[in-house]
């Protein structure tokens, strides 16, 4: 059992991710305003996905930025799959997973997905 837990666990605390977790639409209004100040981070992840864990284990290994230059928000869509659609919808990107998404000033400015997570030069949006 323990290979499995390893493979399917849904938790962010082995992640070392550097934010908080996303669950709630309303969360949504907080970070749009956040993001007239610092640049918001949304970090989507399929937790069942082997893909996903890789590119979200690479992102937190390179990340060192401090909370006052980014936001980060992590979202666990097999949990969450209506705030994703939500997210979709009022920043005008489409749905993908493992997707990176940068909020500046109340847009999305940016988006990756997979392996191109890794390639967004996050410096350029501070």
């Amino acid at each position: 059992m323990g290979i499995f837990n390893s493979l399917f666990k849904s938790e962010t605390k082995d992640s070392n991710w550097p934010g908080q977790q996303l669950e709630s639409a309303d969360q949504l209004d907080t970070i749009i305003s956040a993001s007239f100040k610092t640049p918001q981070l949304i970090f989507k992840h399929s937790t069942r996905c082997s893909i996903s864990r890789f590119v979200l284990a690479d992102f937190t290994s390179h990340y060192t930025y401090a909370a006052d230059e980014f936001g980060a928000h992590y979202l666990d869509l097999l949990n969450h799959r209506d705030i994703s659609n939500d997210i979709a919808e009022r920043f005008e990107v489409q749905h993908q997973s493992p997707q990176l998404i940068v909020i500046k000033n109340g847009k999305a400015i940016a988006n990756s997905s997979h392996e191109g997570i890794n390639e967004l030069h996050l410096t350029n949006f501070l």
